[in-house]
């Protein structure tokens, strides 16, 4: 049944911090909020996406994500009991189709490296939400993000060392971001204990 008081956890953190996995690992609804990234025919002349030093599409900044979207998916969700998630392919920057997601018992887990920007408008329509920051080492999390990205064929290597090397120098001012916005830092250990708690509360 639909619940507009249903909690939201929302979990923020460095791109290859482990948000995915925590979530999918424990998160029984999880929306994947990078899936609502812009896609590529979004950038054209008129309105072009954000760029890095190099002139490539900055995939790393939030004008390339679209947050009234995402917000307005998990507010159908709590709403309406199910909402529709785009299936978002990083190596072609488009969708390839739709995902359904439903409620099921909860609490809704989202998470996302821009799941900060979600927190007030989430608030605003009265959501009680649990705004948690995985903590963990920023070099464990540089060479975890390079293997995956690799692995996965995300971009070609040459834009995975750049990007690498920004998101490392950058991700003090990323954590510095998301206490701003509200998120409690904890070790992913952690996390993972109070994830599997909530899961057991609903009987999962």
């Amino acid at each position: 049944m639909p619940d507009t008081q249903m909690p939201v956890i929302l979990l923020g953190g460095a791109s290859g911090s482990g948000k995915s996995y925590l979530a999918g690992s424990h998160g029984r609804p999880h929306v994947e909020l990078d899936n609502f990234y812009r896609e590529i025919h979004e950038d054209t002349s008129s309105t072009p996406l954000p760029r890095t030093q190099y002139a490539e599409i900055d995939w790393d900044h939030p004008g390339t994500w679209n947050c009234a979207a995402a917000v307005d998916a998990l507010m159908e969700l709590l709403q309406e009991g199910t909402t529709q998630v785009p299936n978002y392919s990083i190596t072609t920057s488009s969708y390839d189709g739709f995902s359904r997601v439903d409620l099921d018992g909860g609490p809704v887990i989202a998470e996302g490296i821009f799941a900060e920007l979600t927190l007030a408008p989430l608030r605003v329509h009265g959501v009680e939400v649990r705004a948690l920051y995985i903590d963990v080492s920023p070099v464990a999390t540089a060479l975890r993000r390079f293997v995956r990205d690799v692995r996965e064929r995300r971009k070609p290597i040459g834009f995975l060392i750049k990007r690498g090397i920004s998101l490392f120098h950058a991700e003090k001012s990323l954590r510095e971001r998301y206490l701003a916005a509200g998120f409690e830092p904890m070790p992913k250990r952690r996390i993972r204990e109070y994830l599997e708690s909530m899961a057991a509360a609903a009987g999962r």
